[in-house]
């Protein structure tokens, strides 16, 4: 079926709003943070209903944050004929910004409902969390994507809190592995908001968002590109002196994909055809993912 074809507010239209590639960036933090649980504890003190409610909490909150910013993007008119990135439901008229508000304060609940059962097996701090990942969600699209911060966030909310805290609720306790898992995390998960970045400068340049491409420049922000994602690979030989030696050597396999699409990156250099290292980016973080955590296992 072609997008021009999609009915206004069915299925087709909240599948594409829910933004389903975008789920591999939710699903690795909470990867990693179960796959270090296991490691250390092994099966016998691994809880799957805490892990089922932590998965959970993850996709539903980054299709919060997927509505949050395809509403309040197209609000503010971000969204316009001149957008080279993938086509956002309510600046094409697939869900209708009434619509798009609803399901907005019902994603926003049904996460706080997934997340409250958490409060059992991590305690009260887990409400102090929550509340966090809620209204950081807003205030990234927002201001704070317009201020630079992007690339900090993903780093916390795509790292330290999810790996950490997924480790947390099962276990009790955060240890060195687990920080040093968070960090690699986020820095890889961060080379798909530097793609989209690169993808959007001059766009992000007219509307005034002063993102780390912005500020670097476009030579620098493709270096930044392949020097975030090498640096992940790199703080993860620490895992080494952890007694973590496969989780340190595995994800060098993921340096030959990260540096074949930086490539592709290079070559491109601009226009809508960065959507096919955006694809290929959110595929290497997977694959980041998957080795980091049989790494862990093994």
């Amino acid at each position: 079926m072609k997008e021009k074809y999609i009915r206004q507010n069915s299925p087709k239209a909240w599948m594409l709003a829910a933004r389903p590639k975008t789920l591999s960036g939710a699903a690795v933090p909470v990867m990693i943070g179960l796959s270090i649980t296991y490691a250390n504890d092994g099966a016998t003190g691994f809880n799957f209903i805490p892990a089922v409610f932590c998965v959970l909490f993850a996709f539903i909150m980054q299709i919060d944050a997927n509505f949050i910013n395809d509403y309040y993007d197209c609000v503010r008119g971000n969204d316009d004929e001149t957008r080279l990135g993938p086509r956002r439901a309510c600046a094409q008229g697939w869900i209708t910004p009434k619509a798009m508000k609803r399901a907005i304060v019902i994603t926003t609940l049904t996460a706080c409902l997934i997340g409250m059962p958490l409060i059992m097996y991590g305690g009260i701090e887990m409400v102090v969390i929550g509340v966090l990942c809620v209204v950081f969600c807003f205030l990234y699209t927002t201001t704070l994507s317009y201020l630079g911060m992007g690339d900090l966030l993903v780093l916390v909310f795509f790292g330290l809190v999810p790996v950490c805290t997924t480790y947390y609720i099962l276990t009790g306790e955060v240890g060195a592995d687990t920080v040093i898992a968070s960090i690699s995390c986020g820095l890889v998960i961060d080379t798909l908001l530097i793609i989209n970045n690169y993808r959007d400068i001059d766009n992000d340049i007219k509307a005034g968002k002063k993102t780390l491409v912005v500020r670097l420049g476009s030579s620098k922000g493709r270096k930044a590109y392949l020097f975030t994602g090498v640096l992940a690979v790199a703080i993860g030989a620490v895992f080494i002196t952890l007694h973590h030696f496969y989780a340190a050597i595995l994800p060098l396999a993921y340096l030959f994909p990260h540096y074949a699409t930086y490539r592709e990156m290079v070559r491109i250099n601009k226009g809508k055809a960065l959507n096919h290292v955006l694809g290929k980016t959110a595929r290497n973080i997977f694959i980041y993912g998957l080795l980091v955590s049989i790494g862990f296992l093994l």
